[in-house]
């Protein structure tokens, strides 16, 4: 089952799918799915880890999701921007080979049988990128979160720490 969280930044994306996660599974797995950019995101990452208790396993995976994800578990992936960015990184800014390899390797979650929360940002929502990179990423971000909403079974949108049932 594959329940998709999306919202934008600091919507409370996060503590809606760690209490999710808990009511499927006394023991969970976060996913972490970033690099460390800066010192800023350094303590991004520790508030997140500091959010969460000894029920929890930590893993760390920029892409290859399905290498960390076995059946009959409760994942948090956290998450799917940061995870795209990899990508788009990795392929220097390319959009069409960073969403074929993202949607390649979503694609091996679908046959796992195991509970998996994603969690992604609406960043098309926000100010207009200045930045031609920016605004690629942004279409990147919006291709990409079509993708996996369109594969979920379950959808929801967080606006103020609310969450709104999309399907």
């Amino acid at each position: 089952m594959i329940h998709y969280i999306t919202g934008g930044e600091r919507s409370g994306k996060s503590s809606f799918a760690q209490q999710l996660a808990l009511k499927h599974s006394n023991t969970p797995v976060y996913i972490a799915t970033s690099r460390i950019w800066d010192a800023d995101h350094q303590k991004r990452i520790d508030r997140h880890v500091s959010d969460r208790d000894e029920r929890w396993t930590s893993i760390e995976e920029e892409k290859q999701l399905a290498n960390v994800i076995t059946p009959n578990h409760t994942y948090v992936v956290d998450c799917m921007t940061l995870w795209l960015t990899n990508f788009f990184v990795d392929h220097n800014n390319n959009v069409d080979l960073a969403l074929a390899d993202a949607k390649k390797e979503f694609g091996k979650l679908l046959s796992i049988d195991a509970t998996i929360i994603i969690i992604s940002n609406e960043i098309g929502m926000g100010v207009h990128a200045q930045t031609e990179i920016g605004r690629k990423f942004t279409e990147l971000q919006g291709w990409m979160n079509q993708h996996i909403a369109k594969h979920a079974n379950k959808a929801t949108f967080m606006v103020s720490g609310l969450p709104m049932k999309l399907k």
